[in-house]
Order: C-alpha cells, then sequence, then structure tokens
C-alpha cells in the first residue's frame, strides 16, 4: 500500500491504514455506529495496546477472547460495542489466516475481477454488501487496486467524483463532503 489515507483524520492513525491493511480492513469493520473517524482511529488503539507498532492476524486470532474484548473495553473504548467488535475481529483474523495465510493483500492482489474482488470481501466475517462495496471502492480510488470491472461491482460507491463513503475521503474538505451527503440521504429517507 503506497497512499496516504486521511479516513481518521489523526496523522498517527492515518499512518498505520496507509501501510497496513489489516489495520484499513479492522477499521473498515468497526466502521459502523460510531464516527467514522473513531472506528478508523480504532486499529491503531489497538496496536498501542498491543505494544506494536503494526497489527498481525496471526496473533490477533490466538488472543484470548476475554483479554482482547478487555483490550478494547479500556477507556476509551475502541468502539461503542467494544466487546461484540472484539469478537468480530478476531472472527476476521482468524478467517485471514485460514484463507489467506494472513495476508490481506491476497484477498484484492489474486482477484481476476471487480466481481470476484467484491466477492472476496462479502465473505469477510463482518462484511455485508454495502460494506464490501465500500472498500472495493477504497480500494480502486485511493489504493490503485483495479481488477477489471472494479467500478461496476463497487456500486454508486466506485463513481468517481461521487462523496458517498469513505472510499472519497482524501482530506477535511472531502470529509465535509461525504458527511453532506449522507446528512442528505437521511432527510430524504425520513420524508420518504
Amino acid at each position: 500500500m503506497t497512499a496516504t489515507l486521511h479516513l481518521a483524520q489523526r496523522p498517527e492513525a492515518d499512518e498505520l491504514l496507509s501501510r497496513s491493511p489489516l489495520a484499513l480492513l479492522i477499521g473498515m469493520l468497526l466502521d459502523q455506529q460510531v464516527p467514522m473517524e473513531w472506528a478508523f482511529s480504532g486499529p491503531y488503539t489497538i496496536a498501542r495496546r498491543m505494544g506494536t507498532d503494526d497489527l498481525d492476524a496471526r496473533e490477533i486470532a490466538a488472543q484470548d477472547p476475554e483479554a482482547f474484548a478487555a483490550l478494547l473495553s479500556e477507556k476509551p473504548a475502541v468502539h461503542r460495542y467494544p466487546g461484540a467488535m472484539a469478537k468480530r475481529i478476531q472472527q476476521l483474523c482468524q478467517y485471514l489466516v485460514e484463507h489467506y495465510d494472513g495476508d490481506p493483500t491476497r484477498i484484492w492482489r489474486d482477484a481476476d475481477s471487480g466481481r470476484e474482488l467484491l466477492r472476496r470481501l462479502g465473505e469477510l466475517p463482518g462484511f455485508g454488501k454495502q460494506k464490501a462495496q465500500i472498500f472495493l471502492a477504497v480500494l480502486g480510488k485511493q489504493l490503485g487496486a483495479r481488477p477489471e470491472g472494479w467500478r461496476e461491482a463497487a456500486g454508486a460507491y466506485g463513481e468517481e467524483g461521487s462523496y458517498r463513503s469513505v472510499a472519497d475521503i482524501t482530506g477535511p474538505e472531502t470529509l465535509d463532503k461525504v458527511r453532506a451527503y449522507k446528512q442528505e440521504a437521511k432527510r430524504a429517507a425520513k420524508k420518504a
């Protein structure tokens, strides 16, 4: 990974997301029911609490579940639901170890098409269709992972010039545009 991501809006957390595919996957997993900056800062907080500069799928998968949940629950908690998210993170890491030898980049590096990549992302624990499409858009728009048909597989999240999701955040100004889009979508949903 070579791009500099700006999803956490904290330099040290964004630096980890930019160089660690596992941190980015975990941030995406955490991105529900909390502000996105909080979610994408989570991997950095986890790494610090584990006493490491990076995250390793094998190490996280091997953690005692209660101890790992306690690590995420320390104040300030990594997520609004730290126990549930600790379990999901460990499930994700166990899946990566079993299916990709612990190397998340194999998910997209070995995908022959956007459809195949979307399928692989959708198989990850905690990733439904929408989350898989958003992550596919992050890979394509910001990290250069662009198998044939990636935009189509990402759906509306793959559209160029859209500001729908974390895939479109490159700094504070685009974060504001994504927030405005989401607020408008919520208003429209309430009227419907």
